[in-house]
């Protein structure tokens, strides 16, 4: 019998993109005179806990100390904490409802908090794991439950051996504490997430650094949104570019690269390409750059590279014939709203198509000579599949064909090979 797996998931600056103590305290200090340099304390001892350089019993202690905190500030940190989730976890709330006998939230935050956040993303309450707070009468926040071993040095660690959970635990976090338990060897494998913080010294002794919980799911092979994790796909950046063009970019979770020229090395790999106005891709290192899917060009592409070219590899081109001064974001935002819903609208090379994600559904792209009979082929191996159509839509122009179909079926890889065997085909992909 195959074991029983458990995933481990930390809260803080994991499930959410912020540490929820040092929240609360800018919501309590809000109008304290020394705000400023108690925040400044409060972040410390956090950071110093998650490097593994003040003991977390220590550091806790000193933070609720700090905090002048009562419940009304509590419901205000929920409310802020709902609105801050990390955003990888947010677009998996379907793992969660899957997997819920499998989710643990483990923290050294505190449940009142904590509770109200994950149970919205079907995690259940006995499956959390957390400090509690002790309070006055009136709801003042004086302390907290000091027998709970979650308040201690290496508290998860102790939490873990007496579950004495039996089947392999994977640990996902990105603090001294979530490493301490693949130290102790209670994990089989502990993923540093660095989507919102990446700690050198936590990532250093990491099985595997997780940029997103996208990451996390596609190498462990547990249903996700989307199919092919974006810090999976090498974004190349070439020339003079402005930072607002690059953020937009690692914003949306890319992974860049920066550099001054098309470097031979990233030519294989490279999956999108930002170029600067005057910038020019040499048409024989175009021709193998097999992976690549869109180019965005600030400023007209015209006879910087083969619009052709691009074209007959099935690689989509945003360019600005008129070098307008919004094109540092104009730009981006085409060539990722292309990467993340297929859309070309405005595109200069590909037939214009324009159409929302669609939720609990996989988005098929197929990019095709425009020769006819090639539609019907599709559908046919989608019948043999047993795949139910969302919606379909195709665009084309005198030589190109680009169709979109939506499934909310569950597929397998041989679909997939048979839709990349369709003569005349130019390029396949799975969006999400």
């Amino acid at each position: 019998m195959k074991p029983q797996n458990y995933y481990i998931i930390d809260f803080d600056s994991t499930f959410t993109q912020v540490e929820a103590l040092d929240e609360l305290a800018r919501i309590s200090l809000n109008k304290h005179p020394d705000k400023e340099a108690i925040f400044k304390k409060i972040e410390d001892y956090t950071n110093l806990a998650m490097e593994g350089k003040l003991s977390f019993s220590e550091s806790l202690a000193k933070r609720v100390q700090l905090l002048e905190a009562n419940e009304d500030h509590l419901k205000q940190l929920i409310t802020r904490l709902k609105k801050k989730v990390s955003a990888s976890f947010s677009r998996n709330a379907a793992f969660f409802k899957k997997h819920a006998d499998e989710v643990l939230i483990v923290s050294g935050g505190f449940k009142e908090f904590i509770t109200p956040v994950v149970s919205q993303y079907h995690i259940k309450k006995e499956n959390i794991y957390a400090n509690t707070f002790v309070t006055t009468g009136d709801g003042k926040i004086i302390d907290y439950d000091h027998s709970n071993p979650l308040s201690e040095e290496g508290g998860k660690v102790k939490l873990m051996r007496q579950m004495a959970l039996e089947g392999d635990l994977y640990g996902i976090g990105d603090g001294y504490s979530d490493y301490q338990l693949r130290e102790s060897g209670l994990i089989k494998k502990f993923f540093a997430f660095t989507e919102n913080i990446a700690r050198e010294s936590i990532v250093s002794k990491a099985d595997h650094i997780t940029p997103s919980f996208d990451e996390f799911l596609y190498v462990n092979n547990l249903p996700r949104a989307i199919s092919y994790p974006k810090n999976r796909i090498l974004c190349l950046v070439v020339g003079d570019i402005p930072k607002e063009s690059i953020d937009l970019l690692k914003k949306d979770g890319f992974s860049i690269r920066h550099k001054t020229s098309f470097e031979e090395k990233y030519v294989a790999d490279v999956g999108m390409i930002l170029l600067a106005d005057g910038e020019k891709i040499e048409q024989e290192k175009l021709e193998r750059a097999v992976k690549l899917k869109t180019i965005g060009y600030l400023g007209s592409a015209k006879n910087k590279l083969s619009f052709q070219t691009c074209t007959d590899m099935g690689i989509v081109v945003f360019d600005d014939p008129k070098s307008n001064p919004r094109s540092a974001s104009f730009i981006p935002k085409r060539v990722i709203d292309f990467m993340n819903k297929g859309t070309t609208y405005m595109s200069s090379n590909f037939p214009n198509l324009q159409l929302p994600a669609i939720d609990k559904s996989h988005r098929l792209i197929h990019i095709h000579k425009n020769v006819p009979g090639i539609m019907a082929q599709i559908n046919t191996i989608f019948a043999k599949h047993n795949i139910n159509i969302v919606g379909q839509f195709l665009m084309t122009n005198p030589t190109l064909g680009y169709a979109i179909t939506d499934i909310n079926a569950e597929y397998d890889k041989q679909l997939f090979k048979s839709l990349k065997k369709i003569e005349n085909t130019i390029k396949f992909r799975v969006l999400y």
